[in-house]
Order: structure tokens, then sequence, then C-alpha cells
């Protein structure tokens, strides 16, 4: 699968973006998603994640009731609906996924850390200023 995220931008503390990752292909639908960040000489951490069917998801403890992320698997698309944004949150943010091979007779399942990803896009960058 290739992805392409999108959506970053320049935005005031306490604002709100949305980012977006397209995937291609037809098995999108069984692919686990994550969104994680990286901020300059720093390590790419996860922020949130949600598994193939949209029925779990994770969410950074950094994060947690400020953003949201979704899929609407019609469109082969996941979001990050990140609201009150702060400065620390400045960073370029990628979207990842991982095919649940098992998807057909095991529990979706989530992953919360890069090594278990095979698909990167290409990052957007988020800066927050204060």
């Amino acid at each position: 699968v290739q992805l392409q995220a999108y959506g970053g931008g320049l935005v005031q503390a306490g604002g709100s973006l949305r980012l977006s990752c397209v995937g291609s292909g037809r098995t999108f639908s069984y692919y686990v998603m994550g969104w994680f960040r990286q901020a300059p000489g720093k390590e790419r951490n996860i922020v949130a994640a949600i598994t193939w069917n949209g029925g779990s998801t994770y969410h950074a403890d950094s994060v947690k009731g400020r953003f949201t992320i979704s899929r609407d698997n019609a469109k082969n698309t996941v979001y990050l609906q990140m609201n009150s944004l702060k400065p620390e949150d400045t960073a370029v943010y990628y979207c990842a996924a991982d095919f649940q091979a098992d998807f057909q007779k095991a529990r979706p399942v989530l992953r919360t850390t890069a090594s278990e990803y095979d698909y990167w896009g290409q990052g957007t960058l988020v800066t927050v200023s204060s």
C-alpha cells in the first residue's frame, strides 16, 4: 500500500487541524493504521492507532482528549483530528500501515510501536505557534 498524508500547516496554540492519510489499493480496509510524530532531534513516537475495522482506537496520553483518530474505509482514508493544539505538538506527522493478514479469523489488533508498521507515508509538518 502507498500512503499519502496531508493537512499539516501552521496554526496558533489552541487551534485545530485535521490530518488525512489516503491509501492505495483495494485491501486498505484490512490495514491497521497509525499516526506517529517526530519533533526535531527526537524519536518518532506513536500518537494514535486504529484497528482495521475502526472498532478500537489508541491515543497516547499526551494527546488523549485532544486528538481523535478515525477512518473511512470506503474512502481509503484515515484521519487525525487535532484540537486544542499546543506548541509541543509541533512535529512532522506520519501515517503508517500494517496489514493484518489474519483479519478473517482473528480479532482486530492495534499496533503502537513504529517497528510493527511496514508502510509509511511521507510526513506532513504541523507547526503550532505560541
